[in-house]
């Protein structure tokens, strides 16, 4: 349950539906599991009738079993015809339960409904409420990365990895949805697209202090990846270094006996001045938004590339953000040590 009171967070959700462009004559439904985010989805529903938005509050049962382990593509809408036919009958769903990755989610984006993801504490919804001003920056950014062939990634540390692009498109997060069949997540400012199948080549070495995402921890001891052909071929500790940060890396992975787990999925960079690195700190629950997009880390992800149209879909998946890394689009410096080098990627303020 959430620390904020009611009519605030009621007022931050008005705030978000009408960045999506809810209006009157609308359908807004939200999404649940369980007793989970139930004030959520009075708050959502409140603001969807404030603008006049017919609403309804579809919550599905808790899971019989209950994984230790986040499996993504695995939704409590699975079979569920009569639930999945009435969220695509609306015009846009709030989910509270993650549906990212999940066959369900493409059918409904398919229908032409739009879907924001809301799972975040609601102190951090409110403290990273989107703008239109955050929206263009991140849009210059999805642009230049479209239009190139080719990504490098670099860092003090060791890193220097190459991505071959081209191959899938390029997806733009700013938190809010307002075009019919667009999912976004709030909160969010990063860009991302995926390398070719068998087109990343090079080394990562994370640092300490870099973020390793679904375990929501900082790396405390460097880790090597050895990537070949789209996938990783390695995995292991520097010399003279805990091999601790590495070995529970390796584990996860092979928890899932999927060696698709170890191949590379999407990669980009994150633009929220607004958002901290050190935010893991702050809040209880939540998928780490937050660290996605925090201004000038690199993230690169392993596992499914499906939500780009890649053929992966397996249930394992990382997304780890690192900081002080360069990235260079086309051989153009993009990310210089955690700095954006392009004006109308950076706030006002900093032009």
């Amino acid at each position: 349950m959430s620390r904020m009171d009611q009519s605030l967070f009621n007022e931050i959700c008005l705030q978000q539906l009408r960045l999506s462009g809810v209006h009157e004559g609308e359908t807004v439904a939200v999404l649940t599991t369980g007793d989970e985010r139930a004030d959520y989805a009075s708050a959502f529903m409140w603001a969807a009738q404030k603008l006049g938005a017919s609403t309804f509050h579809l919550r599905l049962p808790s899971p019989v079993e209950v994984s230790a382990v986040w499996r993504v593509g695995e939704t409590g809408l699975a079979g569920n015809r009569v639930a999945v036919e009435a969220l695509k009958a609306a015009d846009m769903v709030v989910d509270c339960t993650f549906l990212l990755f999940s066959e369900e989610q493409f059918e409904i984006q398919g229908a032409g409904t739009r879907i924001l993801t809301a799972v975040e504490p609601p102190e951090l919804l409110a403290r990273l409420m989107p703008t239109r001003e955050l929206r263009e920056r991140v849009e210059v950014a999805a642009d230049r990365l479209a239009k190139a062939a080719t990504m490098r990634i670099t860092s003090p540390h060791g890193t220097d990895v190459t991505y071959r692009l081209g191959v899938y498109p390029t997806v733009s997060e700013y938190g809010y949805t307002d075009q019919p069949g667009r999912w976004d997540h709030w909160p969010a400012a990063f860009v991302f697209t995926g390398g070719a199948d068998d087109g990343v080549d090079g080394t990562i070495v994370l640092a300490p202090g870099d973020v390793l995402l679904p375990f929501n921890t900082y790396v405390q001891h460097p880790v090597k990846l050895t990537i070949e052909a789209g996938f990783i071929r390695d995995i292991r500790g520097l010399p003279g270094h805990s091999s601790l940060d590495a070995d529970l890396l390796t584990s996860y992975i092979e928890s899932f006996d999927d060696p698709r787990g170890y191949g590379m999925s999407h990669v980009g960079w994150g633009l929220d001045e607004r958002a901290h690195w050190h935010g893991l700190t702050q809040f209880v629950g939540g998928m780490g938004m937050e660290l996605r997009s925090f201004y000038g880390n690199v993230m690169f992800s392993i596992g499914p590339n499906n939500e780009l149209g890649g053929p992966n879909d397996t249930a394992c998946h990382f997304d780890i953000p690192m900081r002080g890394c360069s990235l260079y689009l086309d051989d153009e410096l993009i990310v210089d040590a955690g700095e954006l080098t392009v004006p109308e990627m950076r706030p006002a303020t900093q032009r």
